[in-house]
This record gives C-alpha cells, sequence and structure tokens, in this order.
C-alpha cells in the first residue's frame, strides 16, 4: 500500500466564525463516534465523531482554543470563545493525545471513522448506517 502523501496528511479547520483556525499533520491515530453523555451535552448533538492527532502534530494558526475542564482532573474540552463551536476533547488518561470534533475540519469527508466509544451509552434511537 502505498504512503500517503505529505499534502494528504495535512487536515486543516477551523470554528464556525474563522476566529480559531488550526493544521493536523501526519495520519490521525483514530476516528471514532463517542456516545458517552458528556461528549453528547458539550455537542448537543446524539453523538460526536472525533479525529485523534498527537499532542504535537498540530498547531493553531490563527486565534486560540478556548478550554474548560468539563469532567475536573480527566477532561478538558475546547471550544471557540466567539462562537461556541466545539472544537477538542482532552483526557488525562490519552496525555500525549488531543481529540478533534471531525465537523471542524475543512475536509471531513476524508476522516471516516471506525470504531464505537462508550457503546453502553449510545442512545437507543440512533441507526448509523444499519437501515
Amino acid at each position: 500500500m502505498a504512503r500517503m502523501s505529505e499534502a494528504a496528511e495535512r487536515y486543516e479547520g477551523r470554528c464556525l466564525c474563522g476566529a480559531v483556525r488550526f493544521v493536523a499533520t501526519g495520519r490521525p491515530k483514530g476516528i471514532y463516534w463517542c456516545h458517552c453523555d458528556s461528549c453528547r451535552r458539550h455537542s448537543g448533538a446524539p453523538v460526536s465523531v472525533f479525529v485523534a492527532f498527537e499532542r504535537s502534530a498540530y498547531s493553531v494558526t490563527q486565534g486560540e482554543i478556548t478550554r474548560f475542564q468539563s469532567t475536573p482532573g480527566r477532561t478538558t474540552r475546547g471550544f471557540c470563545a466567539r462562537c461556541g463551536s466545539t472544537l477538542t476533547c482532552e483526557v488525562v488518561s490519552l496525555p500525549s493525545e488531543t481529540h478533534f470534533h471531525v465537523g471542524a475540519f475543512d475536509d471531513a469527508v476524508r476522516l471516516a471513522p471506525t470504531r464505537h466509544v462508550f457503546p453502553d451509552e449510545r442512545l437507543p434511537w440512533l441507526h448509523l448506517g444499519e437501515g
């Protein structure tokens, strides 16, 4: 299998208003649906899709990600202070990773989720490509 080109391994994103922009490089560590209650409350959606990158593999190129501890000592969420767009999730148990909401990426179609986390918290009426 051919290795993706450097251009293909660059993922740009932003918040809704454009005040915060970021770039992530390299292959994502994982792309997944998160069904936990905390992610639902943060995003306002029935499920969140995250793209995990090494913290050293991304940089904020414009503005600043505002952070808040949604679960003190365990989980920190990032968002745009201007428009409120959900952007990131960082957890203490995965100290080298930052998880970006897939909808923040300019070319989200390239980032298809491959697994589910916290499936026991999945809303029973949510069906993802199952018919």
